[in-house]
């Protein structure tokens, strides 16, 4: 697996921040790429709890929580992705206080298809789009949360 994370402190309480993130299935009130959101369960979120982010560029992709941790952050594995290069992928997002203020942290971990070009792929391209959509929604986050 190839691992890829991005930081941003965020000048707003963990508290700020995680009412938010904790808004699982509108992820597109701040992520920019994302332009809708089907919620695939219904109740409470938590582990289990699946969406399918539309995008952009006309593709979408499903995402179910694996670890959810209130005021924390939370996991996500993603699947239903045919129009990516990826075998498999998880992300996480972390909120942790710093000073006041919260440092989140974006993570993505994916597994290239293709073999050895794949990870090449993945190390070089991959990382560089992973990480201006990780800023981007990082960024989005930021406004979100200071715009509360």
């Amino acid at each position: 697996m190839i691992h890829h994370e991005r930081s941003l402190t965020i000048d707003a309480t963990p508290d700020a921040v995680w009412e938010v993130l904790s808004r699982f299935m509108q992820i597109d009130d701040f992520a920019p790429e994302i332009t809708s959101v089907d919620a695939l369960t219904d109740g409470e979120v938590g582990v289990g709890s699946k969406r399918r982010n539309h995008f952009a560029n006309g593709t979408s992709l499903v995402e179910e929580v694996t670890e959810w941790k209130p005021r924390a952050g939370y996991t996500v594995q993603l699947s239903d992705m045919a129009a990516m290069l990826l075998h498999e992928a998880s992300s996480e997002i972390r909120v942790t206080p710093e000073g006041g203020k919260s440092k989140v942290t974006w993570t993505f971990d994916y597994r290239v298809k293709y073999g050895p070009l794949g990870w090449l792929m993945g190390q070089t391209m991959m990382k560089m789009m992973m990480s201006k959509i990780i800023d981007a929604n990082l960024q989005g986050l930021s406004d979100k949360v200071s715009a509360r």
